[in-house]
């Protein structure tokens, strides 16, 4: 199975945080499946620990690089073509505005791949969200 962890799912792997769910968690430290991340997330979490909104375990770039070479993640850079499918997004109910949540979202449905995390916003874009 295809999956691209959200940003929280991230971390919360990372950490050992007891709020990631024995789903989740079976899902990631599965061999069979390919774990993604994408620069989105990589992108915000370097703004929030430069903007001292979150403290990791280690300073920024030897706990991103532990992490995802640690958990054999592929990070899926930002292309053109995903900034064109950004934009035909749609804007659903929940007026779901967050830009990196977007982006995780734009990643899954171009790459087929489903989304790991906790957030039922994905739920309306018609992506698989697994928890």
């Amino acid at each position: 199975m295809k999956l691209l962890l959200d940003t929280h799912t991230f971390l919360w792997h990372a950490d050992g945080n007891p709020q990631m769910s024995m789903t989740a968690t079976a899902l990631l430290v599965d061999p069979t499946n390919e774990l993604f991340l994408s620069m989105a997330s990589v992108w915000e979490i370097a703004i929030k620990v430069g903007l001292k909104k979150l403290s990791l375990s280690s300073s920024y770039v030897p706990f991103m690089t532990t992490a995802i070479t640690g958990y054999g993640l592929t990070v899926l850079p930002i292309s053109f073509e995903d900034c064109a499918e950004y934009e035909t997004l749609p804007f659903p109910l929940t007026k779901h505005r967050d830009p990196f949540d977007r982006l995780i979202i734009t990643h899954a449905r171009r790459n087929d791949l489903s989304i790991i995390g906790a957030d039922v916003k994905f739920d309306s874009y018609g992506v698989q969200r697994l928890w």
